[in-house]
């Protein structure tokens, strides 16, 4: 272990998940020195398992969390404009089942969403006659009437890798694969040992240390800075499933199962299909998480008591499960419990300063930010104002936002580029596609094919700027490759990896 002093930092924050992320960035936005550990890889645990929509959370109205819908409702809005690469609208149909909600209830549900917070780029519901609309021709003829709003869908994987992106351009360190061993307060500040994959420890301090483990907050309270906390976290497993899409156009559909609940059946990759999510209590280690026979049964049943296209087991090509780390309002359903964000600061006078984090959800994660650093800032020098409403995420700049356009410029501007590869490095990458691309002037530049649109060169990009280090974090996280590929395929790319380190 390195026993030398290191700098005094202003934040440290433990978690790279979509809130740790999002409050380095913020931080480091307003000129704040900060440290970001994250054990694994960014994103590896819930933020990347979630069911990929930017959203106000329709269900929740039932829940009366009418605050946790207008903030998540006008941050949809901010999130479009920042990053309309990775976030895009999305139509959702609604097929009505009789026998659950009623109509009205359903109709007065979607209207409150069409009002409770800004809707200035999405249009609103409307009433679809699933057997005339298109929308109908996948759903059983005895639903024939249902309704369709919008909300938006996200590549929730790379929204945590941008937000790491713009706090490292902003002077924050981040350190992946470094996990926090112990923490202790010293002499007005936190005395941090970090270990590495090699096994080794070293030493950081911080003035504030900042809590944002996500399914782990309670570990890295009580054993790793022995600080015991009022707050308590509930464990929920969310699973998806990924099948063929098995209908025509963009849409989504939101079908309501026999016991109330909602699952969401998504376009995903162009030609597959989401399907998610359970919710179920979970009291195991988070890093176990994984979908049960039950839970495929669920999903599979949610979705045929709709569709005439019949699922069956077969048709699975991809699954995973996460560990939503909600805050324990001592809610009996699952479902129930709030989405909402609650905070914890520990600390007397004289004494560094611990905040934690309990609970929140994607959509909300700039706004949670946002609240830490108000809660944090008498504590902090001076902080200078928000500033993250208005800021692009890396890559969002695209010329009016338009993100059609842009897939035509980076078309004409390299004519050589299959269309399919143009889509895919604008739809990652957006204006950084230019930088990816740098220099290239052939398909010979993006080197070596390695199966489906992969290509040396973005893997090389990946190693070089955006952390990645193992094979899963290319396939599984910063993009989508692996659903794409075979297993030779990914075999080869973990080999390219390994020789890459």
């Amino acid at each position: 272990m390195t026993t030398g002093d290191s700098p005094i930092v202003d934040l440290l924050v433990v978690g790279g998940g979509i809130n740790g992320a999002g409050i380095a960035r913020d931080a480091a936005g307003r000129g704040l020195s900060v440290v970001l550990c994250e054990k694994d890889d960014l994103a590896q645990g819930t933020s990347s398992r979630s069911g990929k929509y930017i959203h106000g959370g329709l269900r929740y109205l039932e829940y009366y969390e009418f605050r946790l819908v207008r903030e998540a409702l006008t941050e949809r809005e901010v999130l479009l404009k920042a990053a309309p690469h990775i976030i895009w609208p999305m139509r959702i149909v609604l097929p009505h089942s009789a026998e659950q909600r009623p109509a009205w209830l359903v109709r007065l549900g979607l209207f409150l969403y069409d009002h409770l917070g800004k809707r200035n780029r999405l249009p609103g519901c409307r009433s679809v006659d699933l057997v005339r609309d298109p929308a109908g021709q996948a759903i059983q003829p005895r639903f024939t009437r249902g309704f369709e709003y919008s909300d938006c869908w996200v590549d929730d994987a790379r929204l945590v890798i941008l937000n790491a992106i713009d706090a490292a351009a902003r002077g924050a360190q981040i350190l992946t694969h470094t996990p926090v061993v112990s923490a202790r307060r010293h002499d007005g500040h936190w005395d941090i040992e970090v270990g590495s994959a090699s096994g080794g420890r070293r030493r950081l301090r911080a003035r504030v240390l900042v809590n944002a483990a996500g399914p782990w907050v309670e570990d890295v309270l009580n054993r790793v800075s022995g600080v015991n906390s009022r707050r308590r976290i509930r464990l929920v497993k969310g699973s998806h499933i990924v099948v063929p899409k098995f209908w025509a156009g963009p849409h989504a559909y939101l079908l309501q199962h026999t016991d109330r609940r909602v699952i969401f059946v998504n376009p995903y990759e162009e030609d597959l299909c989401l399907i998610g999510t359970t919710d179920i209590p979970y009291e195991g280690t988070p890093d176990d998480a994984a979908i049960d026979e039950h839970e495929i049964d669920y999903l599979l049943a949610a979705v045929n008591r709709y569709t005439r296209r019949q699922l069956v087991r077969g048709d699975i090509r991809h699954f995973y499960s996460g560990v939503r780390p909600l805050y324990d309002d001592k809610a009996a359903n699952p479902s129930a419990v709030t989405r909402d964000y609650v905070f914890d600061i520990d600390a007397s006078p004289g004494a560094a300063p611990l905040l934690s984090v309990f609970g929140g959800k994607l959509t909300t994660y700039r706004k949670l930010a946002e609240h830490s650093l108000d809660k944090l800032a008498p504590y902090l020098a001076k902080l200078p104002p928000t500033w993250t409403a208005k800021a692009a995420l890396p890559g969002g700049d695209l010329p009016g936002g338009d993100f059609e356009l842009y897939v035509t410029e980076l078309a004409r501007s390299r004519p050589w580029l299959p269309p399919a590869l143009v889509r895919h490095y604008a739809r990652l990458y957006g204006t950084r596609a230019d930088h990816l691309l740098d220099g290239a002037k052939s398909m010979e530049a993006l080197g070596a094919n390695l199966g489906g649109l992969l290509y040396e060169r973005e893997l090389d990009y990946l190693v070089e700027h955006e952390w990645a280090k193992g094979a899963e974090d290319v396939l599984e996280r910063r993009t989508k490759h692996g659903l794409h590929l075979d297993e030779i395929e990914k075999a080869r790319v973990a080999d390219w990896m390994k020789r890459r380190q």
